[in-house]
């Protein structure tokens, strides 16, 4: 029997006003006097067609997304002009402005949203940095006069082949982007003035290493290597890490010099062991309430599990004293491609925690090197 393949939580947003200056001559959009003035030069706003043209990509993978968006032509138009199935969270006054767009993305985030997918320029893309940061991978469909920031798919259609290509459970490569904007002011006098924002966290075109076709044990070791010494190059002091189980965290502990359980859980502490095999009730006492701690992953056996499966030593309270944003998970490319697109499995024996680890993790699979992939409580087929 197929299990259900737990859905993809999409967040969708649309700044309905980008890139109208662009047409008309006012090389921008940012104001509602640049606005006003492109409407009465005849200018048709577009990022809510360019968004649609993004969602019809996916729109035959609904059973496996599960849509927020925000009301009117802030998300909402788009998302049923794709015959995508959406989930209004909230409105906003019309016309709207960037307050708006941040709180939309504000409110996205807390209801769940795994990626936001918007559509605007670099003012959006600020806006987002302003409203998220980095607390959520984030994919811009370009709509706006400037594009400076990397934060963007070449066009419509190849932000939703990216999107598509996720919710099938592909390998899509995390990266921080920069986002840069100009002074529009001064560009329409002729002078460029762009500077650094900030920086999101972008989902990019996967790809393979060489190893999957030619699948050398040699080359293998080196990737896991490199997965080792990007964990030991940004170590924290002071800092409780508690070293699971398998081959490749097992690598770290080799490059620092340290004994380790290779099917059990070591504690260390500014390079050094603490404790080694402990047990969850040893991890609670040790790292107590408050102090810092994380936990470095690997994936347990040939289902894929994270979570219920050789290292039950991470509890429910455990991973609860961690929180999830404390969890690293380390997996070579070739690793996950051997599970086919189906997703990483938590099976905690607490239900309700099970659901909250649900959705995109970052996975550590290369030298300061990250891809998103799903994690379930069901190995879909």
């Amino acid at each position: 029997m197929t299990n259900p393949r737990e859905p993809l939580i999409l967040g969708v947003l649309v700044n309905p006003f980008a890139g109208l200056g662009g047409a008309v001559g006012l090389k921008g959009s940012d104001g509602a006097d640049t606005r006003e003035e492109a409407l009465r030069r005849g200018a048709e706003p577009m990022a809510v067609a360019r968004m649609t043209r993004a969602l019809k990509a996916v729109a035959g993978q609904a059973g496996h997304l599960r849509v927020l968006t925000w009301g009117g032509d802030m998300g909402e138009q788009s998302c049923r002009a794709a015959g995508l199935p959406a989930e209004v969270i909230g409105t906003s006054p019309s016309p709207s402005d960037a307050e708006h767009s941040r709180q939309a993305a504000r409110a996205l985030l807390d209801a769940g949203a795994q990626l936001l997918l918007f559509a605007g320029g670099d003012g959006t893309a600020r806006d987002l940095v302003d409203a998220v940061g980095e607390a959520v991978p984030v994919l811009g469909v370009p709509a706006g006069c400037k594009m400076h920031s990397a934060v963007y798919a070449i066009n419509p259609e190849a932000a939703g082949g990216l999107l598509a290509d996720l919710v099938r459970g592909g390998l899509v490569a995390l990266h921080q982007a920069e986002v840069r904007d100009i002074d529009e002011d001064a560009f329409r006098r002729g002078e460029v003035r762009a500077r650094h924002y900030g920086e999101l966290q972008v989902p990019a075109e996967g790809r393979y290493l060489q190893q999957v076709k030619c699948g050398g044990r040699e080359v293998e070791d080196l990737v896991v290597t490199e997965i080792a010494a990007s964990v030991i190059d940004h170590l924290e002091a002071d800092t409780y890490y508690l070293v699971g189980s398998g081959s490749t965290v097992a690598t770290v502990m080799e490059q620092l010099g340290l004994p380790n359980t290779l099917l059990g859980v070591d504690i260390v502490r500014n390079e050094q062991v603490v404790a080694a095999d402990v047990g969850a009730e040893q991890i609670l006492e040790i790292i107590g309430d408050d102090a810092p701690a994380r936990a470095l992953l690997t994936v347990i056996g040939g289902q894929g599990h994270l979570f219920g499966r050789g290292n039950q030593q991470f509890s429910p309270a455990v991973i609860r004293r961690l929180g999830k944003a404390h969890i690293q998970i380390l997996a070579s490319r070739t690793k996950l491609a051997t599970l086919d697109g189906r997703p990483l499995v938590v099976d905690t024996g607490d239900p309700d925690l099970d659901r909250q680890l649900c959705g995109l993790w970052p996975i550590t699979s290369g030298y300061e090197d990250a891809l998103l992939y799903r994690v379930a409580t069901d190995a879909a087929e």
